[in-house]
Formats: structure tokens, sequence, C-alpha cells
């Protein structure tokens, strides 16, 4: 999992913090096949100890029922494992999904601001759920009891503070010849003087 997040990053963007949904929704998800299972267990020792003379067929018929509560509970494990909430020092990525991959994401630059909600059992579990207003066409992004969602609130903002301040990764190098162009159609109109976007230009050239 850890290659395929790093085949999302741009260039020189790196992770900040990785997080998941809280534990609680994983037990939430596997605790009906666990009790299903410890069941079919006992059914089938029982059942083989009571009908010794089909102890095999017993044994057969209880492994193969066995399957689909196991089947059933590994994919739920697999989901929740799969399913990641990252802050990098550019954006914030959703991915989901085992095979198939389902990947949102919000550039922290879009970002216009972030709502945390804590219930008591919440704040008592550490989870919560983090909603996040872009300037985007999505417009909201919502993380539903995710772990320490504090500590993700805050990585997030931090992220998004440095990114202003310049201090995050420097921008692709087209991002940079695009902003030295449209420098120079501001110099043509002459909105910046020559000296200006000299300046300027000899800034985001040093920055590639």
């Amino acid at each position: 999992m850890a290659g395929y997040v790093e085949s999302l990053l741009g260039e020189r963007e790196k992770i900040i913090l990785i997080a998941h949904q809280h534990w609680f929704i994983l037990v939430r998800a596997i605790v009906l096949e666990i009790i299903i299972i410890l069941i079919l267990i006992a059914l089938t020792i029982i059942a083989g100890a009571y009908l010794s003379e089909f102890a095999l067929l017993i044994g057969a018929v209880g492994t193969i029922l066995l399957l689909l509560p196991l089947s059933t509970m590994i994919r739920d494990i697999l989901d929740w494992t799969n399913r990641q909430y990252i802050v990098t020092n550019r954006r914030v990525i959703q991915i989901s999904g085992i095979l198939s991959k389902n990947v949102t994401d919000s550039s922290l630059v879009k970002v216009t601001d972030v709502k945390m909600e804590q219930s008591a059992f919440g704040r008592l579990f550490n989870y919560g759920d983090i909603e996040i207003l872009t300037a985007s066409e999505f417009g909201v992004n919502l993380f539903r009891r995710i772990e320490e969602p504090i500590v993700f609130k805050t990585t997030m903002l931090n992220a998004k503070e440095r990114l202003e301040q310049g201090d995050g990764a420097d921008p692709p190098t087209e991002d940079i010849l695009e902003i030295i162009a449209s420098l120079d159609r501001l110099r043509d109109l002459g909105i910046l003087s020559e000296e200006e976007f000299n300046q300027k230009k000899e800034e985001l050239l040093a920055r590639l």
C-alpha cells in the first residue's frame, strides 16, 4: 500500500501524516462474523463428538460453512486497512478500495474551512468526524470517525500555513514557468515594472 500511496505524490511532495478510521469501525464490522465463526466451530465440535461416525462429514461441512464469515471478515479487515486519510505538504488525500481504488484529494491551498465534531464517546476514545470545506467544485470532504481527529486537523492546518508562507514544497517546473508567463503579461500591461518583473523572475527561477 505504501508503494501505491507514493505513486500518487507529485514532485517534491511529502507525506506528513497517514490516518485510518478508528478501530471501533473495524470491530463493529467484524464482531458478528467472529461470533458466527465461534458458534460454527462449537457446533462442529459438539456434533462431531455426538455423531462420531459422521465426524469427517461434519468436519467438512463445518469447514465449508466457516468459509463465508471468514472471507467476509478478511474483506472487512482489508477494507479498513486500505481506507487511508493522508496529509501531505500540498494536499489531503482520501484513499479507499482493496483492488479497485477510489482516490479523492483536496489541495491545501483551496481549503477554506475545517470542522471537527466529537461526541462524548468520541472524546473518550479519541475519534471524530473531520469536514473539509474547499473552494473546488466538490465543495466538501467528510472523513467519518477518524482516529485522533485533533492531531489530523492540527497537522493539516499547520501544513496549509507552511504552504501559504512558502515553506512547503516548491511548485512543479510547469507551474513556475506559468507564473513567470503571467508576470510577463503584467509587465506588458504596465502593472509591473521591468525591475519588479526581473526580481520576481529571478526568485522563481532559483526555485527550479
